[in-house]
């Protein structure tokens, strides 16, 4: 294939990809000073009105959608034989296709990477749009910028994607065989949100189980996963690509919740009076950090009872609040562990899942600080139905912390996430804080000055 030099305004740099119905450039923009992706139809298609509007179509939806977890469309053009074309943000970090031919990524990657994709294709889902092609060649990598050292994970290629609205009776077989649900090869089929649960199943076994597999497990039993995977997530894979659509999750939001659930560090019940119960929930758009109680005899020290200890960490509680000992779920260090938590708040128990009642969790991750940086640590936090303040630095106990504050319509109004590396331990501690509705512009800060690690 002989690469054009131009196309539109942008100079050609080299191919980037070649799929059934696009070609997929690297051109340089002289005006921006910087290199996008232009999406081309295929000759082969261009004739074929149907193709050509659903090729136009996919970029109407990302523009209409324009969010941080879908990747972004800049213009869109004609080449002079008539095929049109989309400038898109271009992915320097490549596919996770890309990814897995280079050979398997580790377990806690794995999970944190299937979650990710999950709350993108939630984004969609949201907006009544079901993706129909969800497969590792669509899940894409971009730098969140130098100076964070992280990646954004983006959901690409929506060209099969449909509105909800439109989707019943579609009758064109649309998907890529190995991740296409059932459905989607039975002509007048109804296809909704559960085709790309079913999508996501697939890719979650692709990541996840021990050895290749052709066909979907029928049972919990018949599906081995690789050594780390926390056993209960079998079950939540096998649910998702259940061949009947209505065994499934509803949608990749449910599914998300229920992947959250079965990786919730559990230890064994303990004898003392504090129960355990995993702490972790995605509310109103704004996601509450996940722990996992683990359930300790009270950390408490001093003659009053003000601070609270557990593992490394000792925070000063404000008052009326308490605490309890947690693993910050998720979050595993170099030998499989997982890294150390705590929740405190009026009533810890209740603060992941109610709204109303204000709280803090506070966590240690080595693993953490050696992929990322605290500002990087926070971008793959973001609120996607909140508004952002602008980032703040502020030095408490030693530590320098980079703050982000978020306000939101729905659910807690306040959501204060900080990340700060400790200098002593180079391991990145997290807090993320819900403040009290009285609590003053000066309450994260005397939360940050009481967090010690030893």
């Amino acid at each position: 294939m002989t690469a054009p030099q131009r196309i539109g305004p942008y100079a050609i740099e080299r191919l980037l990809g070649v799929g059934s119905f696009a070609t997929v450039w690297l051109g340089y923009d002289p005006m921006l000073d910087g290199y996008v992706a232009i999406k081309v139809l295929a000759e082969n298609w261009s004739h074929d009105l149907r193709v050509r509007e659903r090729f136009r179509d996919e970029a109407r939806l990302l523009r209409r959608l324009e969010h941080e977890r879908l990747v972004r469309v800049h213009a869109v053009g004609e080449l002079p034989d008539g095929r049109p074309y989309a400038v898109l943000a271009w992915a320097d970090g490549g596919s996770l296709r890309d990814r897995l031919a280079r050979g398997e990524i580790p377990v806690p990657a794995a999970l944190r990477l299937l979650g990710e994709v999950c709350a993108g294709v939630s984004v969609l889902h949201r907006h009544g749009v079901v993706h129909r092609d969800l497969t590792p060649g669509n899940i894409l990598f971009h730098a969140a910028g130098a100076a964070s050292g992280t990646e954004r994970v983006l959901i690409a290629d929506l060209g099969l994607a449909k509105a909800l609205a439109a989707a019943s009776g579609l009758t064109a077989r649309a998907g890529t065989p190995g991740y296409m649900a059932p459905e989607q090869d039975e002509p007048g089929a109804v296809i909704d949100t559960r085709a790309d649960v079913y999508g996501l199943g697939r890719l979650g076994i692709r990541l996840l189980a021990a050895g290749p597999r052709s066909d979907p497990p029928r049972s919990v039993g018949a599906l081995r996963l690789r050594d780390g995977v926390p056993a209960r997530v079998a079950a939540v894979l096998v649910r998702a690509t259940a061949h009947r659509p209505a065994d499934r999750y509803p949608d990749a939001a449910a599914l998300h919740a229920a992947l959250d659930r079965a990786t919730a560090v559990r230890q064994p019940p303990s004898s003392g009076p504090v129960a355990r119960h995993p702490y972790r929930m995605l509310l109103a758009g704004a996601a509450i950090a996940a722990v996992a109680v683990v359930g300790a005899e009270p950390g408490y020290t001093g003659a009053e009872r003000d601070t609270y200890t557990a593992g490394p960490l000792t925070v000063t509680l404000p008052d009326g609040w308490s605490a309890t000992g947690a693993t910050w779920a998720g979050q595993y260090d170099a030998h499989g562990g997982a890294e150390p938590a705590l929740v405190m708040s009026p009533q810890p128990r209740r603060w992941a899942a109610d709204p109303g009642v204000p709280g803090a969790f506070v966590g240690i991750s080595a693993s953490t600080a050696a992929r990322t940086t605290p500002a990087g640590f926070l971008a793959e936090r973001t609120h996607g139905d909140c508004a952002a303040a602008p980032a703040r630095t502020t030095r408490r106990a030693g530590v320098e912390w980079t703050v982000v504050a978020y306000r939101c319509d729905r659910g807690r109004p306040r959501i204060i996430e900080s990340a700060g590396r400790h200098p002593g331990h180079g391991a990145l501690v997290y807090v993320q804080v819900v403040p009290p509705v009285d609590g003053g512009p000066d309450f994260v800060d005397t939360v940050l000055d009481g967090v010690r690690v030893r």
